[in-house]
C-alpha cells in the first residue's frame, strides 16, 4: 500500500484549549489519570462487594461472572473502532463523550433492582470506558516525548496497577458500612472533576489526514467474535458443552461456529481493505512491528491472569475464609502498596535496565506471588502470608504495567496512535474477560465437584447433594457462610469450605502458569535500536519510533 509522507509538524499536534493557550501537559496528564483510575477501578471495585451483591440482588454464578466479563467484553468490542474515531473527531471530544456515557451508566447500575438490569448498566459502562481509555493513551503518546514520556507512562501505568488494587478496598468500605450501590455512585463527582479538567487543561489531537471513515461491519464481526467466544466459556459450565440436560442440543456450539465464522471475516475483510488502499478498522500491518507484536500477545495473557485472579480471591476471602468485604478489601491494600512503591522506581530501574527486563521482572513477580498463593492458601493460612503473597504480586504489577503499555506504542508512528492505543487494549481488555471467564468457570466447577466428591464419600443422600452443591455452586461460594449457620447443613458447608480451598489452589495455579506463558512472550520482544533522548525533542531523527508515516 503507498505510503502517505507527513510533514512533522502535522501530526497529533496539541490545539489551544478553550480557556486560550495550551495547558500544562501535567495538569493534562492528572486528568487522563483521574479518569482512567475511575474505569479501572471500577473493573475491579465490584469484585469485594460480589459477595454482597449475589446475597442482595440473587444473582446466579453465571451472572456473577457476567457482571465483570460484560463491561470487559463491551470494553474491548468498542476500542479499536473508538480509537480511529479518536483519530478522526478528535481525542479530547471523545474522552468527554464517553466519560458522561459512563456517568449516566454509574448511575443507573446503582439503582439496578435485579441482576439483568445491573449487567445491562455496566454495558453501557463498558461502552463509555471504551471511548475513554483508548483516547487516554494516545493523547499521551502524542504529548509526551523523551524523560517525561518515560514519567508519563510510569504514573499511567502505576493508576492502572494501583487502582485495580484500590478499588477492591473502596468497593469493601462501601459494601460494608454504606451500600454497594455507592461503589457506582462514587463516579459521579470525580467524574465531574474529570469532565472539568477536560475543559480547562486536555489539549485536542488528532491525525490530520485520517480518513473519514469507521469500518462498521467491521467493528461487528469483531464485536460477534469476541461475545461468542465468552458465552461459550461461561455458558458452557450451565447448558452443556454439546446436550443439555435433558437431552437438547446445548446453544454452546452453536455460538462457538458463529463465533470462529465472525472472526475469520473480520481479518478477511482488514487484509482485504489493506491489499486495496482502503481504511479498515485497524490496519492490521501495525503487526509488522515486533514490539507491539510480541507486547500484545504478553498483554493478553497478563490480563488474563491478573483479572482472572481478580474475579476469584474476593469470594475465597469472604466465603470460605471468613473475612468481611471491608477486611477483605484492606488485605488487598497490601497490592495497592506494592504497585505505588513500584512505580515510583520504575523509570529510574528502565533507564538502567532496559524497559524490557523491567516488564520481565515485574512479570516473573507476579508469577512467583500467585504461585506463593497456590501453595499457602488453606482454612488456617494467615492474613500476613497472603498479604505478603500479595505485595510481591503488587510490585510485579507495578513494574510490568506500565512499561509494557510503553514497549508496545514505542515503535508506533504517532499519526497511528489511535488504533494501536485501541489494538493493544482491546488485546487487555480481552485478555480480563476471558480470565474471569475461564478462571471463574474453572473455580466454579471445580467447587462444585470438590463438593459432590466429599459429600458423597460423607454418605448423604443424592438428592440432598444435589441441591446443597447446586445452591454452593450456584452463588459462586457466596451461601457457604450462611450453610454454616445452620446446624443441619454445617457439614456441607465444612466440605464446600475444603472444595473452594482446592479450587482456589488450582485456579491460582492457572493464573500463575499464563504469567509465565505471557514472561516467555516478553523474550521475543526486541531490545530497542538506541535509548530514547531525554530532551522532550522526541526520538533522532529515522528513528522508527519518530516515523511520520501511515
Amino acid at each position: 500500500m503507498p505510503q502517505r509522507v507527513h510533514e512533522p509538524a502535522q501530526p497529533d499536534v496539541p490545539t489551544p484549549s478553550p480557556a486560550g493557550g495550551t495547558r500544562s501537559r501535567w495538569l493534562a496528564l492528572a486528568t487522563i489519570a483521574l479518569g482512567v483510575s475511575l474505569i479501572i477501578m471500577d473493573a475491579t471495585i465490584v469484585n469485594v462487594a460480589l459477595p454482597v451483591v449475589i446475597r442482595d440482588l440473587g444473582l446466579t454464578a453465571s451472572q456473577a461472572e457476567w457482571l465483570n466479563a460484560s463491561y470487559a467484553l463491551v470494553f474491548a468490542a468498542l476500542l479499536l473502532t473508538v480509537g480511529r474515531l479518536g483519530d478522526i473527531r478528535g481525542r479530547r471530544r471523545v474522552f468527554a463523550l464517553g466519560m458522561v456515557i459512563f456517568m449516566v451508566a454509574s448511575v443507573g447500575a446503582g439503582a439496578a433492582q435485579s441482576g439483568d438490569l445491573l449487567i445491562a448498566a455496566r454495558v453501557i459502562q463498558g461502552i463509555g470506558a471504551a471511548f475513554i481509555l483508548p483516547t487516554t493513551l494516545s493523547s499521551m503518546n502524542a504529548l509526551f516525548r523523551g524523560r517525561e514520556r518515560a514519567i508519563a507512562f510510569a504514573v499511567y501505568g502505576s493508576t492502572i496497577g494501583g487502582m485495580a488494587a484500590v478499588g477492591p478496598l473502596v468497593g469493601g468500605w462501601l459494601a460494608t458500612d454504606v451500600s454497594w450501590r455507592w461503589a457506582f455512585w462514587l463516579n459521579i463527582p470525580f467524574g465531574l472533576l474529570v469532565l472539568a479538567g477536560i475543559m480547562w487543561a486536555l489539549p485536542e489531537t488528532r491525525d490530520p489526514d485520517a480518513e473519514r471513515h469507521l469500518d462498521l461491519v467491521g467493528a461487528l464481526f469483531i464485536g460477534v467474535a469476541m461475545a461468542g467466544l465468552v458465552f461459550v466459556l461461561i455458558e458452557a459450565a450451565t447448558y452443556g458443552w454439546w446436550l443439555q440436560k435433558d437431552g437438547s442440543l446445548s446453544p454452546v456450539p452453536i455460538v462457538a461456529v458463529v463465533a470462529v465464522i465472525s472472526l475469520l471475516a473480520f481479518v478477511r475483510r482488514e487484509l482485504v481493505a489493506r491489499q486495496h488502499g482502503r481504511v479498515g478498522l485497524v490496519d492490521l500491518g501495525l503487526f509488522r512491528f515486533r514490539s507491539l507484536r510480541y507486547g500484545n500477545i504478553a498483554a493478553a495473557i497478563v490480563a488474563f491472569g491478573e483479572f482472572g485472579l481478580m474475579f476469584s480471591l474476593p469470594l475465597l476471602l469472604q466465603g470460605t475464609l471468613g473475612y468481611s468485604a471491608l477486611g477483605a478489601g484492606w488485605l488487598l491494600v497490601s497490592l495497592a502498596i506494592g504497585a505505588f512503591l513500584a512505580s515510583g522506581v520504575t523509570p529510574q530501574a528502565s533507564r538502567a535496565l532496559g524497559q524490557r527486563a523491567v516488564v520481565q521482572i515485574g512479570l516473573a513477580l507476579e508469577a512467583i506471588a500467585i504461585a506463593g498463593l497456590a501453595l499457602t492458601v488453606s482454612l488456617t493460612v494467615t492474613w500476613w502470608t497472603l498479604a505478603v503473597c500479595l505485595f510481591v504480586y503488587g510490585v510485579g504489577v507495578g513494574m510490568a504495567t506500565a512499561q509494557l503499555s510503553s514497549i508496545i506504542m514505542s515503535e508506533v508512528p504517532i499519526a497511528q496512535g489511535g488504533q494501536a492505543s485501541g489494538l493493544q487494549s482491546t488485546v487487555r481488555q480481552l485478555g480480563s474477560a476471558l480470565g474471569v471467564a475461564v478462571l471463574g468457570t474453572l473455580l466454579v466447577t471445580s467447587l462444585g465437584r470438590g463438593m459432590d466428591s466429599r459429600l458423597s464419600d460423607a454418605g448423604m443422600p443424592v438428592a440432598a447433594r444435589d441441591r446443597v452443591v447446586e445452591i454452593v455452586r450456584g452463588s459462586a461460594g457466596a451461601a457457604i457462610p450462611s450453610l454454616g449457620t445452620n446446624p443441619q447443613t454445617a457439614p456441607a458447608a465444612a466440605a464446600a469450605r475444603e472444595s473452594m480451598v482446592d479450587a482456589s489452589r488450582m485456579t491460582s495455579g492457572f493464573a500463575a502458569a499464563a504469567l509465565l506463558v505471557g514472561l516467555l512472550a516478553t523474550l521475543a520482544i526486541p531490545r530497542p535500536r538506541e535509548e530514547e533522548s531525554d530532551s522532550t525533542a522526541g526520538p533522532k531523527a529515522g528513528s522508527t519510533a519518530g516515523a511520520r508515516h501511515t
